[in-house]
């Protein structure tokens, strides 16, 4: 087996694998500055010349002189990439061209102002993701930053200039970078440059010393970019020291870790170390080792950690010390704040001594617990669970009794061995404390009853003696191990349970449709791990509540004065916490985007434990995002119903204007040469003009049918008579509405004859088949009308031998308003008869297809089409 040391010795995999990736892509280094004018350009274009004379092919991708003479001089011999001109509100402007550097492709490249946001229709918004894809195609980076423009410090930088700077980018840009290279010039060497005019004109660098480059900004920047630059040292050390498994620690930077246990001096720990970190600048990590004893004072200790800005690390491990010294090995840490425990815990008394013994590497700070410790809760009476020591001594009872009544068979070292049963399963049913009194209760009993000299405590033999102390010592590990592994099984169970919750209740939300469904599943799995859930969101008129389970769930005015302080202040409220306390209920915010849009209440009685706890903290993280996915989902089905109704009515609007206006012009035309000309136009003419205004009066009255026939489809105003109907007979009707169609064959199998249809909605169905095959096949080519049976429907095919279906438009041509071009031209009409087709099959219980070209055409001819309506056969 191997050694868990030297496992630990070895290299961290994690490490090794970002380290493998790095050296997969270019590298990018970074200069940093704390302001304008410090030289982060001067010194990337200095650093470039020298690699250009060792060789390398480097190329000047875009440098941003700001009309500075010298630095415009520093470019000259470096290979310029043309940049890129795109217009923008009037304006020409000029970009940076990253199609060219891909192409050009060269081994080094420089690219300016790494913060500088594209013009609009760029590929990438930002340069930073312009250099992501370069780094991503082998080339290697340099570029330019100040610290301002870290997102992470846009507020902070506000704050101490009083300029709110725009262009920003995320710190994981910072730490993408292989190297950071610190350009630093003291404020008064700057507002030097400032004043001779090296950085701004000097109408402009007048403002600018009075307003951002006062002496005290660029001081508190400059510390700023220190810090910044040496927590990039920091880490760069910890991942080398993990690529190579050297032990730690390295005191490079200083780190600040809390040791958080089960006693009164956790929360004491935590605010002496806050202050630690803060005095010395250092991250601050809440560290805590899962243990049996767990209680509420653990976690309200982890939760006042993230309050103060630091971080919480947990481990579950049997060996407390040596999980400590390992994470703080492994991260570095300089600083390990610990309880002083009180005189009573000797095991905290141990940890201590043995912690100062072992941790030399480490400055140790103790901190004492508080002099007047906080009045424990009272337990409730229904709490207090004597039950098992009852059970316990119920069963010692009978054993000792059916010990005695068999006495003479059962010799004592075998009721040694019985008591000692009896423990184990006392402890592993009911916990360390019965098991302990089990063990104590048996150890006299053995002693009393069943060794000589009998009833009395005393030991005749002194081979008993020695059983007597294996005996309680046996008793005592077993009850006190037996106990352990109970509280653990208990603790991993509890974790399996949460993991199965947060499973279910993800399963849950990804078949959450509408925002309703997401809130009512949230307040119903809170309701199940608490017995009461309520989900209020944050709107104009402040928290409403949005669901509640079970119904009569309600808030108080006290909870709904920490819901309002939750979602305020984004912190945590109610029981267990530091914020109103006495609040029966643990309220979590959900964050949205940076923002809280709500609380996630549960119904908490007394402190949860730190499982179900860390339970309801990922369901609402997970509440959160499904509402925010939700709502995305709302508005994109919107903006697509927006879409949809505007090309509706575009489309509405352009058959209109042509299916309207064309017979009407037609009609204008004829009734003013009847008008005008009157008698004198001779009989032929007349009728025929008359003949003209008819037909084009039908082709009106057949559009405004069809619209509406379709708005009796879009409103559900259909109404449907199922009978049973002859096929041939609605055939025949339907032909003898469409003109040109009395030629059309029909071909009906005997055991197709009949359907369960609506007569009227099945004549129009095919009605607008007939005359839509008729727009598209030559002027005497045959139309087929055929039907057949498959099992218990009628497949009804109507088959022309006209320009066909391109493939794409199979689907689309059942479409409203849509009209396929076929061959070299798209045929007049609405584009509603084949979608007022479908909609009719539907409703009365068919489906409808089309399929083009027909497979029983010759291949040299037209492909023509054939549209199947499957029906229910009667």
């Amino acid at each position: 087996m191997e050694n868990p040391r030297a496992e630990a010795a070895r290299p961290d995999p994690d490490a090794l694998l970002a380290g493998l990736e790095r050296g997969q892509r270019g590298h990018l280094k970074i200069f940093l500055g704390a302001a304008p004018g410090v030289g982060k350009t001067w010194e990337m274009l200095d650093a470039a010349h020298a690699h250009r004379m060792k060789g390398v092919d480097v190329v000047a991708g875009l440098i941003e002189t700001h009309g500075r003479a010298g630095t415009a001089q520093k470019t000259a011999g470096l290979e310029m990439l043309r940049r890129l001109t795109v217009p923008y509100r009037g304006q020409m402007l000029e970009e940076f061209d990253l199609d060219a550097a891909l192409t050009r492709h060269p081994q080094l490249l420089l690219v300016d102002e790494l913060a500088h946001t594209n013009v609009p229709g760029l590929r990438h918004a930002k340069r930073w993701q312009d250099v992501q894809e370069l780094l991503a195609a082998g080339i290697d980076v340099w570029s330019t930053v100040n610290v301002q423009h870290l997102e992470s410090l846009n507020d902070q930088v506000a704050r101490i200039t009083g300029v709110r700077v725009a262009e920003t980018l995320p710190d994981t840009v910072l730490d993408m970078a292989d190297e950071i290279e610190l350009i630093d010039l003291p404020p008064n060497e700057l507002r030097t440059r400032l004043r001779e005019g090296h950085i701004y004109r000097p109408d402009i660098a007048g403002r600018a010393l009075e307003g951002f480059f006062r002496e005290g900004n660029l001081g508190a920047l400059r510390e700023i970019a220190l810090r910044r630059a040496a927590q990039r040292i920091d880490k760069d050390v910890t991942r080398y020291m993990r690529e190579r498994a050297i032990p730690g620690p390295w005191p490079v930077a200083e780190r600040v870790l809390a040791l958080i246990g089960p006693d009164d001096a956790a929360a004491n720990v935590v605010r002496h170390a806050a202050r630690l970190a803060e005095a010395l600048h250092a991250p601050l990590t809440a560290f805590h080792v899962e243990r049996p004893e767990d209680n509420a004072q653990v976690q309200a200790a982890l939760d006042l950690a993230v309050q103060l800005g630091g971080g919480v690390a947990t481990q579950s491990s049997t060996d407390m010390l040596q999980a400590v010294l390992d994470y703080a090995a492994a991260n570095n840490i300089t600083h390990i704040v610990v309880g002083r425990a009180a005189g009573r815990r000797g095991f905290r008394r141990r940890f201590a001594e043995i912690l100062l013994a072992k941790a030399q590497a480490y400055t140790l700070h103790f901190v004492p617990l508080r002099a007047a410790a906080p009045p424990r809760p009272l337990v409730p009476p229904h709490q207090r669970a004597w039950e098992p020591y009852l059970l316990a001594a119920g069963l010692l009872a009978a054993t000792a009794g059916g010990g005695l009544a068999a006495q003479k068979y059962i010799p004592p070292e075998a009721m040694g061995l019985i008591f000692t049963g009896l423990i184990a399963a006392m402890a592993s049913r009911s916990g360390r404390n019965p098991g302990l009194f089990t063990a104590i209760a048996a150890f006299f009993l053995w002693n009393f009853f069943f060794l000589p000299p009998f009833y009395t405590l005393s030991v005749a033999d002194p081979r008993d003696v020695v059983a007597l102390i294996v005996f309680l010592l046996i008793g005592l590990l077993t009850g006190q191990l037996a106990g352990r592994v109970r509280l653990e099984a208990g603790a991993a169970a509890a974790r399996v349970e949460a993991l199965r919750r947060i499973s279910v209740f993800s399963q849950r939300l990804s078949q959450a449709v509408t925002i309703s469904d997401v809130l009512r599943a949230a307040a119903e799995e809170t309701a199940v791990l608490t017995g009461g859930g309520i989900v209020a969101l944050q709107g104009p008129a402040g928290l409403t509540v949005e669901a509640r389970h079970p119904e009569g769930a309600a808030l108080d005015e006290a909870a709904e004065a920490a819901a309002r302080w939750c979602v305020t202040h984004d912190v945590e409220t109610g029981t267990g916490t530091s914020t109103l306390p006495a609040v029966p209920w643990r309220l979590l915010p959900l964050h949205s985007h940076g923002t809280v849009s709500g609380v996630l209440a549960a119904r908490a009685i007394t402190a949860l434990p730190a499982p179900l706890l860390q339970t309801l903290t990922t369901l609402s993280d997970q509440t959160a995002l499904a509402l925010e996915r939700a709502r995305l989902a709302m508005r994109t089905a919107r903006t697509q119903a927006h879409e949809d109704s505007q090309k509706l009515r575009n489309a509405l609007l352009s058959s209109l204007s042509h299916d309207l206006r064309t017979p009407l012009t037609a009609i204008r035309g004829a009734a003013e040469t009847l008008a005008q000309a009157g008698e004198a136009l001779d009989a032929p003419t007349r009728a025929d003009l008359l003949a003209s205004i008819g037909q084009d009066i039908a082709r009106m009255t057949k559009f405004l049918a069809n619209i509406m026939d379709m708005a009796r489809v879009e409103s559900g105003a259909i109404e449907v008579r199922r009978e049973r109907l002859a096929l041939a007979a609605v055939a025949e009707a339907a032909i003898a509405r469409v003109p040109g169609a009395l030629y059309t064959g029909i071909n009906i199998a005997p055991a197709a004859a009949f359907v369960q249809a609506d007569p009227d909605l099945l004549e129009q169905v095919l009605v607008n088949l007939l005359d839509n095959a008729l727009k598209y096949a030559p002027e005497g080519s045959r139309i087929a009308i055929a039907a057949r049976r498959e099992g218990d429907n009628v497949m009804l095919n109507v088959a022309d031998e006209g320009v066909g279906i391109a493939p794409d438009e199979l689907t689309a041509v059942f479409d409203s308003f849509f009209r396929a071009g076929r061959g070299d031209r798209v045929a007049p009409g609405t584009g509603l008869g084949l979608a007022i087709a479908k909609a009719f099959t539907e409703a009365m219980g068919g489906t409808i297809h089309a399929q083009s070209p027909r497979p029983d055409l010759p291949a040299d001819g037209l492909p023509g089409t054939i549209v199947t309506l499957s029906l229910p056969a009667a």
